[in-house]
């Protein structure tokens, strides 16, 4: 399996560098044999069969979710750029993550610094220390549905 994997990656790289000729295809293919048959001994990983489906539900259901947060956070900011007074209450965040996997917080960190206004600090076990421009919730279960709500309920479905 995992051969397969590394087969059809390699390939698939190949076929976006390289002319679609017949020849060049085949000789594509034949490269990545015998590139995956070397490869395939040095490399460990895990080859996650419902990736497909995860991959759809990313694209489907997490993307225009954090690209309309990403919006809103920028008309955020740039009402508080443009404000007369600058209306901040800056702090740093600790929120709990129920994420388990490393991506799955590496993804969610990264979509927090993205979303303007926020910047994740540090991801300490179960913890992501995020900077707020503006820190509304009193308490940290408010923090984490301001914060990372929305989008952790769909990276949980996608990385659990």
């Amino acid at each position: 399996m995992k051969y397969l994997a590394t087969f059809i990656v390699l390939f698939v790289i190949y076929l976006f560098l390289a002319p679609l000729e017949v020849y060049d295809i085949i000789l594509g293919a034949g490269v990545s044999a015998v590139l995956s048959a070397l490869i395939v001994r040095l490399v460990d990983y895990k080859v996650d069969l419902l990736f497909p489906v995860k991959l759809v539900k990313f694209l489907v259901i997490y993307l225009p979710v954090f690209i309309w947060k990403l919006i809103l956070a920028n008309f955020d900011v740039a009402r508080r750029v443009l404000s007369p007074k600058i209306p901040l209450n800056p702090g740093i965040v600790k929120i709990h993550t129920d994420l388990k996997g490393d991506f799955g917080k590496l993804t969610l960190a990264n979509s927090i610094t993205l979303t303007p206004g926020t910047l994740s600090i540090d991801i300490e076990d179960e913890y992501l220390f995020v900077h707020a421009i503006d820190v509304k919730g009193k308490t940290p279960e408010e923090n984490q549905t301001l914060i990372s709500g929305s989008f952790e309920k769909i990276l949980g479905g996608i990385f659990k």
